[in-house]
């Protein structure tokens, strides 16, 4: 089982251009609505007004009357008595497709409509949740065995009821789309007919699983169900919530990292005109306001003193001399072999140096949380990758049971692990709980891009050598970057195994190979960013990779194959990229093909990159394809679209991505300097997916890792020299 998608962007588009454009496809979409139904502006954006859920629907119909209530099956199938079915989707939205995802395993084991399914976010229920965070590449990896038995299970159910009333044996009905069949082949209950019958029955441990063959959904290419909402403004977002009586507060912080706050005079930020309160709160000094300019005035008229903990002198320079201080000194995490020894023996040997640095997360939405305290309880409306934790959190700072404590979930503008620390949702609880009102939190993009929680910076000290077959015979690699939260994420043998991802696992057949570890304590917070330590390892490793297949004189592909021997899935990716990409093939002057192949997170992607250089030294990549293998592919569309998200986001941050800091603070700000990939920049990409029935990988990380290390080895094919800091910005 396989697909292929080939998506090429314009190569520009203007105003005009794109206004004739949204208004040519969107004429249908629009008369669409009215079949839908649409609330009145104040419903659809007032969560006071409307059910803040409703803001996700996949339904195609209106919703139910009052006076036709669902039946609860389980914890996420509800059934309508007018054959509507609800999803309850616990994990959230954040672009990367599991209100239709997971919504698609549910209903294949239910053998449902498909047009009659509604897949909306759950309320505030830890049982929801595939996973507690919604991250990792997880929410189908877990939830695909989990998921399926609801669903299978219900179906049971149903079949039950049905036997029951034709009095005939279970084992002889079958069901169609959301109907149960007599064993006469002709009779028929719909599921909306047997959903009271069927609810009193006990839903079986070990339900049947449809033989994947007999797959009607699952699998298929299916439309994203939250995208026509996006489309007409309808999804509710965190930046959208309005509460009566809703007050904006702006936070200013230490602009040192691992600064506090000294001392403060807010007497002038309270004559701002429509200022409420100004409160110090754990991260600095809140301005509250009745809206977002008086917070913003409030703000700039603060007077702060700030004891910058020592780190006001800190520079990226400095940084740098410190990882590399500590490369030598990290723990063994891999030895496999006498590398050493190795080193000795071999025809030829390479050392090489690589650093990358510090990256921000850049989500289209800034940070955002809308906090109402009540006298024993909480309500939260926020964009969050982890509910569970705002519970406990919010309750720990207010002094109530987490359950007394509500999440609304609102579409996520972009999460990349930055969403999946609730600091700016803490945050927003203390500052809600001094202004004793309904208070909504804003982040500025210059808040957002210079509060920390990025992509640790990382130096690697890298040490190879190859026999006199061109074969990699050693392969040292000391790795020296900052752990992330311990708290969150012990470490194992005092070693972060998310900073370790991707090189102690690596898969080629190295026969004497070690690995170390270093963990530099700094002040600049570090937290999960798309891909984790896969982010910066796959462009080390496969890169480094490549200098030794050239120090050997071997072709890159073809080593790589034959390291993969006792790796075939890595082999089949890699294989299929390279057939599909015309690797060995000849290409128009000035341009170079690049390789890499990475496995993270459960899935396995081979990329293959065409680049050329303009007349300046700047990078251009002109074509991606890209051969991935996730076990089983529920939606070939969502796939194909995660690994382009996942290229360009892992473009962004090869090309341009960078966090300096001077002085203790951030230099990027906003995105200006922080440059992300325009449309008109995005090569075309070629996505080819292997589905072969193994076990379930994820997708929403998996794409970003090959892409650099690809780029960087077509450029060291076109210039003779090896990338070995990130970003690139230009070869010279």
């Amino acid at each position: 089982m396989g697909a292929t998608n080939n998506r090429t962007p314009p190569a520009s588009l203007d105003r005009r251009r794109f206004l004739h454009i949204s208004a040519a496809g969107g004429g249908g979409l629009l008369v669409g609505l009215s079949l839908f139904g649409c609330k009145d502006d104040q419903a659809a954006r007032d969560p006071a007004a409307a059910d803040p859920n409703a803001a996700d629907p996949a339904a195609v119909e209106p919703t139910p009357a009052a006076d036709a209530e669902p039946l609860s099956f389980n914890t996420w199938i509800q059934l309508h008595p007018d054959d509507r079915v609800t999803m309850q989707i616990g994990n959230y939205e954040m672009g990367q497709g599991v209100l239709t995802s997971l919504a698609m395993i549910l209903a294949e084991e239910l053998d449902a409509d498909w047009s009659k399914v509604r897949s909306v976010h759950a309320a505030t229920d830890t049982d929801f949740y595939v996973g507690d965070v919604t991250g990792g590449s997880r929410s189908v990896r877990m939830g695909y065995d989990k998921l399926r038995k609801a669903g299978a299970a219900v179906r049971a159910m149903l079949i039950d009821a049905a036997a029951a009333r034709w009095q005939v044996e279970a084992k002889d009905c079958r069901t169609e789309p959301s109907r149960v069949v007599h064993p006469d082949g002709k009779t028929k209950l719909s599921y909306g007919e047997l959903a009271t019958e069927a609810a009193e029955r006990t839903a079986p441990e070990a339900p049947t699983l449809k033989d994947p063959k007999d797959f009607r959904i699952i699998g298929k290419s299916i439309d994203r169900v939250d995208v026509p909402d996006k489309v007409t403004g309808k999804s509710m977002f965190g930046l959208d919530v309005m509460r009566p009586g809703l007050m904006v507060a702006q936070v200013e912080r230490s602009p040192v990292f691992g600064g506090k706050l000294a001392s403060f005079d807010g007497a002038a930020a309270a004559k701002v005109a429509g200022v409420h309160k100004v409160v110090e709160v754990p991260s600095g000094v809140a301005v509250v306001a009745e809206h977002t300019y008086a917070a913003q005035q409030g703000r700039a008229a603060l007077s702060i003193e700030w004891d910058d903990g020592g780190h006001g002198a800190l520079t990226s320079a400095a940084i740098s001399e410190a990882l590399k201080g500590e490369v030598a000194k990290g723990s063994s995490v891999r030895a496999d072999g006498d590398a050493a020894k190795a080193m000795g023996a071999a025809k030829a040997t390479l050392e090489a140096v690589y650093e990358v640095p510090y990256l921000a997360h850049a989500a289209m939405e800034p940070l955002n949380c809308t906090v109402e305290v009540g006298a024993d309880s909480c309500e939260i409306w926020t964009g969050t990758q982890w509910p569970a934790d705002v519970q406990r959190a919010a309750g720990e700072i207010l002094g109530i049971a987490p359950e007394k404590v509500k999440v609304h979930p609102m579409m996520l503008g972009g999460g990349f692990g930055r969403r999946s620390h609730n600091d700016f949702v803490k945050e927003a609880v203390h500052i809600a709980k001094a202004a004793g009102k309904p208070v909504k939190t804003v982040w500025t993009r210059e808040d957002d891009t210079q509060g920390g929680q990025y992509r640790p910076v990382s130096y690697h000290s890298l040490s190879g050598a190859v026999d006199d077959k061109g074969k990699p015979v050693a392969w040292v690699h000391r790795i020296s970057s900052p752990a992330l939260d311990q708290q969150f994420l012990p470490r194992q043998n005092g070693v972060d195994p998310t900073t370790i991802e991707g090189a102690s696992n690596l898969p080629y057949g190295i026969a004497n190979l070690a690995v170390t570890c270093a963990h530099p304590e700094l002040p600049v917070s570090t937290w999960f960013w798309r891909s984790v330590g896969s982010s910066h390892n796959a462009y080390v490793t496969e890169c480094f990779f490549d200098e030794l297949a050239a120090l050997g004189g071997r072709d890159p592909v073809e080593l790589r194959l034959e390291l993969l021997a006792d790796h075939p899935r890595h082999k089949r990716v890699l294989e299929r990229a390279a057939e599909n990409a015309g690797w060995g093939t000849a290409l128009a002057d000035g341009r170079a093909r690049g390789v890499a192949v990475h496995e993270c997170f459960g899935g396995i992607v081979a990329e293959i990159a065409e680049v050329s250089l303009s007349d300046s030294g700047a990078p251009k990549v002109h074509r991606v394809v890209c051969a991935v293998d996730c076990g089983v592919a529920v939606n070939p569309n969502t796939i194909a679209a995660q690994m382009e998200s996942g290229i360009v986001y892992g473009l962004s941050a090869a090309l341009w991505g960078r966090v300096d800091i001077e002085g203790g603070r951030p230099v990027q700000l906003n995105f200006d300097r922080y440059r992300v990939m325009r449309i008109n920049e995005m090569p075309t990409v070629e996505t080819h997916i292997i589905a072969e029935g193994d076990p379930v990988g994820g997708i929403g990380e998996p794409g970003t890792p090959p892409i650099a290390p690809a780029v960087c080895n077509a450029l060291r094919t076109l210039t003779g020299k090896p990338v070995r800091r990130l970003p690139i910005d230009t070869i010279a």
